[in-house]
């Protein structure tokens, strides 16, 4: 699929948790991994990001964009160096960007989370889509559950050669088999990945995934940055006293809980944010908001990267072989 050896796709995790070397330890173990972009215009930052991860793997990898916020320059940058996959998100792309990147030699995989959004990635000639179902954590872009979506997305490609990419709330081996079974090529897993040892993740957001298995649909992180943005979170003793805040409360008018360094910027972090800790945040960790899938509660441990890619791969293929052989 797409030139990987299996069809696991690790996340593009906001908004630098997926770094260089989590992405790296993907493509090594035969994976695709996908760096996330900057949510702001920098392109040699990003050149740089690339470049460091090519150091670490000589295997293709990807970049995902956020397109709600400034991007030309960076994929100008994703195309110029010349990255195995554009994968897009949350806004419009024509198909004139996808003939650009295909000219380019890079292969563009959106996210979509409905049935028309499908039909526009069909349309402007994408090279594979990724359909995320409203069990998936972090922000999610559509309604559906992915047991309803996933099939009918199937449906409507046909037989056209689009390999189709499962997401949310996938976190081992039964859920590849599952997602197998309703017609995907793959699947794409964002909170397993988190909780890696490689992952750019703060320890106490790691642990708290390996604790913790209650995730809620919400809106109240992020209000002012990202509007319209709904996401899945953590069920966080912050999060219950808080989620039923009015609606026109947002981060603006609230203190400053934190400072993270993102991307090379230092940052300082409101209640309320949407921005999940990384390695360098200091302050009120408990307070800030914990991006997480509905299969949360099925991670027991924090694992090495290509330790997850092996274990599904080879727990499909055992499920495969010892559960449905007979059929």
């Amino acid at each position: 699929m797409l030139g990987f050896e299996y069809g696991i796709v690790q996340a593009p995790l906001g908004p630098d948790i997926s770094g260089p070397e989590l992405v790296a330890a993907v493509a090594n173990a035969g994976g695709l991994g996908l760096l996330r972009a900057p949510d702001w215009e920098a392109p040699d930052y990003l050149r740089d990001l690339i470049r460091k991860t090519r150091s670490l793997t000589e295997r293709p990898f990807g970049v995902g964009v956020v397109l709600a916020f400034p991007h030309n320059e960076n994929i100008k940058t994703i195309l110029s160096e010349k990255v195995a996959v554009l994968q897009v998100s949350w806004g419009e792309y024509s198909e004139e960007l996808v003939l650009e990147a295909h000219s380019a030699g890079v292969k563009v995989v959106p996210q979509v989370g409905s049935f028309d959004e499908a039909r526009k990635a069909i349309n402007a000639g994408v090279d594979a889509i990724i359909v995320q179902g409203r069990e998936a954590g972090g922000h999610v872009i559509g309604q559906d559950g992915l047991i309803s979506l996933l099939p009918m997305v199937v449906d409507l490609i046909g037989d056209r050669d689009i390999p189709i990419i499962a997401a949310g709330g996938i976190v081992d081996a039964r859920g590849y088999v599952a997602a197998l079974s309703l017609g995907a090529q793959g699947i794409c897993l964002g909170t397993r990945f988190v909780a890696s040892e490689e992952s750019y993740a703060h320890p106490e957001y790691k642990r708290k995934l390996v604790e913790m298995d209650k995730t809620e649909y919400t809106d109240v992180f992020g209000r002012a940055r990202w509007p319209g943005a709904p996401h899945r979170v953590l069920q966080t003793p912050f999060f219950s006293n808080w989620k039923n805040i009015p609606a026109h409360e947002n981060e603006v008018n609230q203190p400053i809980i934190g400072r993270s360094t993102i991307h090379g910027i230092e940052k300082k972090i409101h209640r309320l944010a949407g921005t999940v800790p990384n390695v360098t945040t200091t302050g009120d960790i408990d307070s800030m908001v914990m991006f997480a899938g509905e299969g949360v509660g099925l991670i027991r441990e924090i694992l090495p990267a290509g330790e997850v890619v092996k274990q599904l791969v080879e727990g499909a293929q055992l499920l495969v072989h010892t559960k449905f052989s007979g059929l």
